[in-house]
């Protein structure tokens, strides 16, 4: 499928009446046709891989061409350049998560870029680094405890960033962590409590919420079948 088909479908499927929805929650509405997820992913499936497809769908700039750009990348070629500039256009959270989950996850990059986002300035790049940990966790099925350190680290760390997309990411990835195996989630109940303890808002929050979900029966239950596997 050509550049400009499926740009044409994207713009056929364009739902104006929901941008302003969209805005509510904080998706750019200068740059987004209104295009529900759901025709992007059936889109994708049709296209398949097709990388040079998605730099072009990428330097596009709209919500949807985007998306779909992070739909149809191939991981292999991709670079830490690639991903560095991509994540640099981040301007709201969709995006964000959806490049995280539909491709930079998959790169062998993923792990050193978590924990090196996770320490700048830029809002959505920040919150890049702590989706990549979120998902890292609950994907990363072949990762040893240890390669969990230096997102613990990070997240103690930027616990205070009282961006609510920042710190919702921490939250996240904080919980992720701690529900892989019992030895994790002491690791990250402790790290919680230590976050707790400095105080602001943001770090408060982050602790309470991640605690309630760790130490919550149903989560306590399944880390005991994982235990005794």
């Amino acid at each position: 499928m050509s550049f400009d088909e499926v740009c044409e479908q994207l713009r056929a499927l364009a739902r104006p009446e929901a941008i302003e929805g969209m805005a509510r929650v904080g998706i750019t509405p200068a740059h987004a046709l209104g295009v529900s997820m759901p025709d992007p992913r059936a889109l994708a499936r049709r296209i398949g891989r097709d990388h040079e497809l998605a730099l072009r769908l990428w330097s596009e700039g709209w919500r949807e061409t985007r998306i779909l750009a992070s739909l149809v990348s191939d991981p292999k070629p991709a670079t830490p350049d690639l991903l560095d500039h991509w994540a640099a256009d981040f301007d709201n959270w969709e995006v964000c998560d959806q490049c995280c989950m539909n491709l930079f996850e998959r790169t062998p990059f993923a792990w050193n870029e978590a924990p090196e986002w996770s320490g700048r300035g830029e809002e959505f790049i920040k919150r890049a680094g702590f989706v990549l940990m979120a998902r890292l966790a609950y994907a990363g099925h072949k990762a040893s405890d240890t390669d969990y350190e230096p997102f613990l680290a990070a997240i103690a760390r930027e616990a205070a960033d009282g961006r609510n997309s920042v710190k919702k990411a921490v939250n996240w990835a904080l919980r992720d962590i701690g529900k892989r195996n019992p030895a994790l989630c002491a690791r990250a109940v402790a790290v919680a409590e230590l976050v707790h303890a400095q105080g602001s808002p943001s770090a408060r929050w982050i602790a309470t919420d991640a605690l309630r979900e760790l130490r919550s029966d149903a989560v306590q239950r399944r880390l005991s079948r994982v235990q005794g596997k």
